[in-house]
Formats: C-alpha cells, sequence, structure tokens
C-alpha cells in the first residue's frame, strides 16, 4: 500500500521503515531536514512539504500522523484538509486525547474523509518487536487497512485490532499507559525495598529469576532487567519521573465515570513527587510534627 508518515522522530521513522521492508510505499514528510533524510536512508521516499508528500499519492489517498497530542494535531488536520478529498484517510497514531479524537473525526466526517485512531505501543523496540496497535473508527475502513496493521504487528494475527468507534482506540491505548504507570511503580517500590535490606542482593539477578516462571514476569520486568545489568546503582541519573499525559486522563476519566483506580491514581501522584526538588508540603508536615509533638526538625 501507498501512504505518507507525517512526523519522522524515532517512533514514526521505525514505523515507516518496517512498512518498507514489507514492500509497502511510505512517503516521509517532517519539519526537520535532518529527519527527513535520516528517513531516505532506510528507503522511506521523502518530500520537501506536507503538500508535495499527499501529491505524491494515488486516491484514495491515506495520511499516517505521528506528532505530538494536542494542538499539533489540529494544525496538521488543518493543513491536510485542503490536500484531501472524499473517502481518503487520516490516520492519527500518536497519543492524541480520545475527546479530541472524537471531535475530530466528526468533523472529517463533515468533510467526508474518513478517520482512524491507532493507539500504538512499542516504543523503542517496535522495529524489531512490532507494535501493540488498538484502532478505532469505521470497521470497512479499518479492514481496508489490514495490510498495513499487519506489517506493524508482532505478528498478522497478534497484537493489533480493531477495537470500536472512532476515539475507542486512543481510549483504550490511554487506559494501556494507566495500567503501565501501576505496574512501573509497584516494580520500582519492588526492587526499593530490597535495595535498602541490608542482604546485599544482586538485584539485577533477582530479575532474571522473576523473569522465567514468576507470576510478575513480563516486557516491563524485562526491561528492569535490561537495566539493572548496564547500571546496577543507577548512577548518574536523576530521581525525575516525567508523564506524558495519559496517566492523568486515564485517572480523571475514572473520577468522570465513578471507578475507583487508586493504585493509577497513586502511581501518577509518585511521578508528581518525584519532581519536587523543594518540598514545601514535606517541611509543613515536619514544621507541624514538631508543633504538637516537639518532634525534631531536621535542617535543611
Amino acid at each position: 500500500m501507498d501512504l505518507a508518515m507525517v512526523g519522522l522522530g524515532r517512533m514514526g521513522a521505525n514505523m515507516a521503515e518496517r512498512l518498507v521492508r514489507d514492500g509497502h510505499r511510505v512517503v516521509g514528510y517532517d519539519p526537520s531536514k535532518e529527519a527527513v533524510a535520516k528517513a531516505a536512508e532506510k528507503g522511506i521516499e521523502s518530500a520537501a512539504s506536507l503538500a508535495a508528500a499527499v501529491e505524491a499519492l494515488p486516491s484514495p489517498k491515506i495520511v499516517w500522523l505521528m506528532v505530538p497530542a494536542g494542538p499539533p494535531v489540529d494544525k496538521l488536520i488543518a493543513e491536510l484538509e485542503p490536500l484531501l478529498t472524499t473517502d481518503d484517510i487520516l490516520i492519527d497514531g500518536g497519543n492524541s486525547m480520545y475527546k479530541d479524537t472524537v471531535r475530530r473525526a466528526e468533523y472529517l466526517r463533515e468533510r467526508h474523509i474518513h478517520s482512524i485512531d491507532v493507539g500504538t505501543s512499542g516504543g523503542v523496540w517496535g522495529l524489531q518487536e512490532g507494535y501493540s496497535m488498538m484502532v478505532g473508527g469505521e470497521a470497512s475502513i479499518v479492514d481496508s487497512l489490514r495490510p498495513l496493521f499487519e506489517s506493524l504487528a508482532p505478528a498478522a494475527d497478534k497484537g493489533w485490532g480493531h477495537v470500536g468507534p472512532n476515539g475507542a482506540g486512543h481510549f483504550t491505548k490511554m487506559v494501556h499507559n494507566g495500567i503501565e504507570y501501576g505496574m512501573m511503580q509497584a516494580f520500582a517500590e519492588g526492587f526499593a525495598i530490597m535495595e535498602r535490606k541490608d542482604f546485599d542482593l544482586d538485584l539485577h539477578q533477582v530479575a532474571e529469576i522473576w523473569r522465567h516462571g514468576s507470576v510478575v514476569r513480563s516486557w516491563l520486568l524485562d526491561l528492569t532487567a535490561n537495566a539493572l545489568d548496564k547500571n546496577p546503582s543507577l548512577a548518574g541519573i536523576a530521581p525525575f519521573v516525567s508523564d506524558s499525559g495519559e496517566g492523568r486522563w486515564t485517572v480523571a476519566e475514572a473520577i468522570e465515570l465513578d471507578v475507583s483506580a487508586p493504585v493509577i491514581t497513586l502511581s501518577l501522584l509518585e511521578r508528581l513527587r518525584s519532581r519536587e526538588k523543594d518540598s514545601y508540603g514535606d517541611k509543613l508536615l515536619s514544621a507541624m510534627r514538631n508543633e504538637f509533638g516537639g518532634h525534631a526538625i531536621k535542617k535543611g
């Protein structure tokens, strides 16, 4: 199949490369000339502009976006709208908020342009292992794109599926990432407990033991073992954990739906806490303990 990949960051470029390897034609566009040049080295056709990328495609045109969530997606849709026509297909493979996806789908539907949302997981390993894809949109359009999903997935019949209407793909990926937050936090806390104990444990060895036969074996544990093998003491790594938004959206959705999600919520709050270099709240807690109980205050 022929398509344009807009956004040739690491993930977009890797997805495009995997498609090219499987015989698809990919025309790539990115504002970064360096990104376009690197993509061209991997067999991805380069376009000098967004219009040129779309013009290079046969009809119906398929345009796959791999750009940051939020305003960048809306900006691209505004630029693409005059370049697309009836029955063309626009795919958002980024981590858009599902409510934005539903809104955009309705906007495009009114202009007779099909919209597909693909919640994509796999990170830097996707090129090698394949991507997990949760696809939302019209069933007939998803089916017409099956060759693309089969090429990108770990296997043609594994790791991807049509999960529902427009927005369902990004909604499912949002919850997936919320679960990921909780799993990561549990591993981090467990290994922190073991690191603190005076048994002089080899934490990489423990991770390797758990990888086989244990009920907690998982890809996250595999990656944890890799990290501990490379850097057992985690030297040089700042205790600062970023978040890209999906955990916040999951927590907000849980509240809106009256669903109790304490593990996901607390894991998000722990990430926020990791960024506090000078916690006013902790200082106040110490001051309160001193006021009511005369407990000593540790000077900073």
